[in-house]
């Protein structure tokens, strides 16, 4: 029977498909992202806010941007070492809400480059890659957060290991954000408690 407002169900009601879909992400255990993923760091930084992508200039490397109540910070995306820290950035800059973009300056190598921040005031990073690589995420039991790797274009059809992975569960802090660097390099999840990387040495060139 229609609702009165015309929808196909009523509110609250789960169809079987919709419960299908809930059961299936609740029963996928965590797994190791498949190759050629790696994952290269999983680090405490608390009270982080968002997180950025930005490139070396040098290098030609991914690099990431932390912005935290702790100040900001930069990691290098290949090795996972931290490559530079502001504990005190400019309170006019230190959030990236002051920017219509949601940026905040760069530091170290990239010092004074605006760096588009995604977290826990809006925007948010690449959520597939230029090869077929699709980041979800998904809460079947929110405010728990599971993070979905998949390489089929996202259709998650079929068991766990297979053409999808839940790579990440959050449900020690809060999601801030997750997904791909604009090369297709580097994964990320940030939460207000960690950041956790996974990297692969290159992207196939597309014929």
């Amino acid at each position: 029977m229609d609702s009165p407002r015309g929808a196909a169900y009523p509110r609250g009601v789960i169809t079987d498909h919709r419960r299908t879909i809930r059961e299936r992400y609740l029963s996928a255990p965590v797994m190791a992202a498949p190759e050629p993923w790696r994952k290269l760091l999983d680090r405490p930084v608390g009270g982080l806010l968002g997180i950025g992508f930005a490139v070396h200039p040098d290098t030609g490397q991914d690099l990431v941007m932390t912005v935290s109540t702790a100040g900001h910070g930069l990691f290098d995306a290949a090795t996972g070492e931290i490559v530079a820290r502001d504990r005190d950035p400019d309170p006019d800059t230190s959030t990236p809400d002051a920017e219509p973009d949601l940026a905040c300056p760069g530091l170290g190598p990239v010092e004074g480059v605006p760096v588009r921040i995604a977290g826990l005031f809006g925007g948010g990073p690449h959520r597939t890659t230029a090869d077929g690589w699709t980041l979800d995420v998904v809460a079947p039991d929110w405010p728990d957060h599971r993070v979905i790797l998949s390489a089929d274009g996202g259709g998650h059809r079929g068991e766990p290991g297979g053409s999808w992975w839940h790579i990440h569960h959050v449900s020690w802090s809060e999601f801030r954000t997750a997904g791909f660097s604009p090369s297709g390099r580097t994964l990320a999840v940030a939460t207000s408690s960690d950041l956790t990387l996974w990297t692969r040495e290159s992207v196939p060139a597309l014929s």
